[in-house]
C-alpha cells in the first residue's frame, strides 16, 4: 500500500472537510491509503486548549507519519495570506526528517480555505510549497484538463484546491470545490503509487 499523509490545521472545520474530500480522492486509487492527521494549536492563548491527544477529529501528526508516507498533502486556513502558525510550527519541527532526506522525491500538494475570494488563497498555497521544496519533494497542483478549474466562480486554483468560506465563515464546500479536493488527492496518490512501484 502507498500511504498518502494529509496534514491539516482547521479553525472552522472547513479545511477539515477539505481534508476528508482529499482523503476520498486518495482512497479512490487502488492500493493507496489516506492517513489524515491534524496539528496541535500554537500560541499561548490556544495552547491550553490543545490536549496531548485531540478530543475529536484526526490525531496530531508526528514525525514518524512523515517517515512512513509515500506522499504528503498539507492544508490550512489562510491567515494574512499565509499558512497558520500551527502548521508552520509543525513544519519547523521537521529538521531531523530534512537532514535525513526522508521526503526527497515524494509527491506533495497543498490546499486552503479563505474568508474571501481574494483573501490570499494563492499566496497561502505558494507559502506552503516552500518548505516542501526544501525537503526535496515533487510539487503537484491541479491541471487545466479539469474543466472545473476554468469554470469555478469560488475556490480552485492550479496551485492546489481552495475554498471560499465567506465573510461569516459559514459557507460550506460547493460541488466544484469538493470535486477539486478529491481530484487533488487522487492525483497525488496516482503519482506516489507510480513512483513507489517503479523503484
Amino acid at each position: 500500500m502507498s500511504v498518502i499523509l494529509i496534514v491539516y490545521d482547521s479553525n472552522s472545520n472547513h479545511t477539515r472537510s477539505m481534508a476528508q474530500r482529499v482523503a476520498r480522492g486518495v482512497e479512490s486509487v487502488a492500493q493507496c491509503e489516506a492517513r489524515v492527521r491534524s496539528v496541535a494549536q500554537a500560541g499561548s492563548t490556544s495552547a491550553d486548549r490543545a490536549p496531548p491527544v485531540p478530543n475529536s477529529g484526526a490525531p496530531f501528526a508526528e514525525l514518524q507519519d512523515l517517515e512512513e508516507c509515500d506522499g504528503l498533502i498539507l492544508g490550512t486556513p489562510t491567515h494574512f495570506g499565509n499558512m497558520t502558525a500551527s502548521l508552520k510550527l509543525f513544519l519547523d519541527s521537521t529538521t531531523s526528517i530534512w537532514m535525513q532526506g526522508k521526503l526527497i522525491g515524494k509527491p506533495a500538494a497543498v490546499f486552503t480555505s479563505t474568508g474571501s475570494m481574494h483573501g490570499g488563497q494563492e499566496s497561502t498555497l505558494l507559502s506552503m510549497m516552500l518548505p516542501l521544496l526544501h525537503h526535496g519533494m515533487l510539487i503537484t497542483g491541479l491541471p487545466y484538463n479539469l474543466p472545473e478549474l476554468s469554470s469555478t466562480t469560488t475556490g480552485g486554483t492550479p496551485y492546489g484546491a481552495s475554498h471560499v468560506a465567506g465573510a461569516d465563515g459559514e459557507r460550506a464546500l460547493d460541488d466544484t470545490e469538493a470535486l477539486l479536493c478529491t481530484a487533488l488527492g487522487e492525483r497525488v496518490a496516482r503519482i506516489a503509487h507510480t513512483l513507489a512501484t517503479a523503484s
